[in-house]
């Protein structure tokens, strides 16, 4: 199973947090990590998103390019946990690729599960893409990570 954990680009300040839409600077960053996605991920990724305005804006630019559908998890929404997260992805059972678009701290804590065994304060960039693999065959806890994307690298 591949997990590819990709945080909403650089958002306006405001209340209600859930309605923020990106800025000028998050819609270039956005489409500049959609275009590497679009470039890497296999056709059949399935792709699962907070209802938040924001990460809604970022997951379509994926979804322009590459015509894939987008799912909206409100259990994806800011607060979620990382037992969340890995349950609504059904880590590391569910087979293929999926891409999480989703909020900080939520995704910190799923890659340092996965990565380091226990949730720790690891921040993703604004866009940024990190993309974990289970090790086929291997226990649960055995997670490999793939890449390492950040959207003002591209």
């Amino acid at each position: 199973m591949d997990l590819v954990l990709w945080r909403h680009a650089d958002a306006e300040p405001g209340e209600p947090d859930e309605k923020r839409r990106l800025t000028a600077k998050g819609k270039k960053q956005a489409r500049r990590a959609a275009e590497w996605l679009h470039a890497s991920l296999p056709n059949s990724a399935r792709i699962l998103v907070s209802p938040a305005v924001r990460a809604q804006q970022t997951a379509a630019c994926l979804a322009e390019l590459s015509h894939r559908k987008v799912k909206t998890v409100a259990a994806l929404a800011p607060g979620a946990s990382a037992d969340e997260i890995l349950q609504i992805v059904d880590w590391p059972n569910a087979s293929g690729c999926i891409v999480v678009v989703g909020h900080q701290p939520a995704l910190g804590w799923v890659a340092s599960r996965l990565l380091a065994n226990r949730e720790l304060p690891w921040s993703i960039k604004k866009a940024g893409i990190w993309w974990l693999q289970a090790r086929t065959g291997a226990e649960p806890s055995e997670t490999s990570l793939r890449a390492v994307v950040n959207s003002d690298l591209l």
